[in-house]
C-alpha cells in the first residue's frame, strides 16, 4: 500500500470517497470539509491516478480498497463512489461484504458497463481514440464532453469546475503512454451478484448525465435489496462538483439513516 496516496481526515464513522476514472481525490474537495466535521473521511487516489503509483502488474481496484481499509483498521465503511469509483465501490461490496456498511454511487452501476445511447457511444469512442493516438490535448477535450453531458456544451459548465477537471485529467493521463495496456483484472458476474448486496445503496445521479450512466445506476438500485435513486438536476457526470451543497445534503441525509 506504500505506493498509494490517500487523504485521511476528520473523526467518527469512516467514509471512503472513490473518485472517477482519470481523475484523483481532489474531485471531492467540496465534500471533504463538509463531511469531515462529522465523519472520518478517507479519499485515496486509485492506482495509476493522481499521486498513486502506476500498476507494476495485474491488479483489482477493489483489492486495493480492501487492503487500505485493513491497513487503516477502519471496520465496515460507507463507500461513496462516482463513475469508476462507483464501480470499484460495488466490486468491493461484492468481494468484501464484511468491509462495507453502505454504498453511495453516482453515474455508474457495476464494473461491467454497457453503452447503447448514441451520444454516449460516440463520445466514448472519440475519447478512447484520442487516448490510443497519444494526443494528450485531444484526450482531455474528449473527456471533458462527459462533464457537459449530452444536453449542454462545455461553455455551460462552471469554468472553475471545468478547469479542475481538465487539470486532474491531464495529470493522470500524463502518467501513462498511449501504447500501455490496462493491468486491471475484472470482477466477474457483477450484475448477477448485485442482488446479493445487503447494505443500503443510494444512487445520486446528475439529472442531465448520459442516459446510459443514469440507467446503470438505476438498474443497480433496483437490483439490490435496499436501494433508491435521486437526481441532482442541471448536472451531468459530476454532480458533486457542480452542485456540492445539494450533493452533500443528500449524502448526509443518507448517512444519518444508516
Amino acid at each position: 500500500m506504500d505506493d498509494l496516496f490517500w487523504l485521511d481526515t476528520g473523526s467518527g464513522r469512516p467514509l471512503v470517497l472513490l473518485h472517477g476514472g482519470f481523475l484523483d481525490h481532489r474531485m471531492w474537495d467540496r465534500q471533504v470539509p463538509a463531511l469531515a466535521s462529522r465523519y472520518r473521511v478517507i479519499a485515496p487516489d486509485a492506482r495509476g491516478h493522481g499521486r498513486s503509483a502506476n500498476a507494476t502488474g495485474p491488479f483489482r481496484p477493489a483489492d486495493d480498497v480492501a487492503g487500505l481499509l485493513r491497513r487503516l483498521g477502519t471496520g465496515p465503511v460507507v463507500l461513496v463512489g462516482l463513475s469508476m469509483g462507483a464501480a470499484t465501490a460495488v466490486d468491493t461490496a461484492l468481494e468484501y461484504p464484511e468491509l462495507v456498511s453502505g454504498l453511495v454511487v453516482s453515474g455508474a452501476g457495476t464494473s461491467e458497463p454497457y453503452y447503447s445511447d448514441p451520444w454516449t457511444v460516440r463520445t466514448m469512442g472519440a475519447w478512447h481514440a484520442a487516448m490510443a493516438s497519444g494526443d494528450l490535448d485531444a484526450s482531455v477535450e474528449a473527456f471533458m464532453l462527459l462533464a457537459a453531458g449530452p444536453h449542454r456544451g462545455l461553455d455551460d459548465v462552471d469554468l472553475k469546475v471545468a478547469d479542475e477537471l481538465r487539470g486532474m485529467n491531464r495529470g493522470t493521463l500524463a502518467k501513462h503512454s498511449s501504447g500501455e495496456s490496462s493491468q486491471i483484472l475484472p470482477v466477474h458476474a457483477t450484475w448477477e451478484r448485485a442482488a446479493g448486496i445487503e447494505v443500503p445503496v443510494l444512487a445520486v445521479n446528475g439529472g442531465i448525465d448520459s442516459p446510459d450512466n443514469i440507467g446503470m445506476a438505476e438498474r443497480l438500485v433496483a437490483t439490490v435489496k435496499n436501494g433508491r435513486a435521486v437526481s441532482v438536476e442541471g448536472t451531468a457526470h459530476y454532480p458533486n462538483m457542480e452542485r456540492p451543497d445539494e450533493f452533500n445534503e443528500i449524502v448526509g441525509s443518507f448517512l444519518e439513516t444508516l
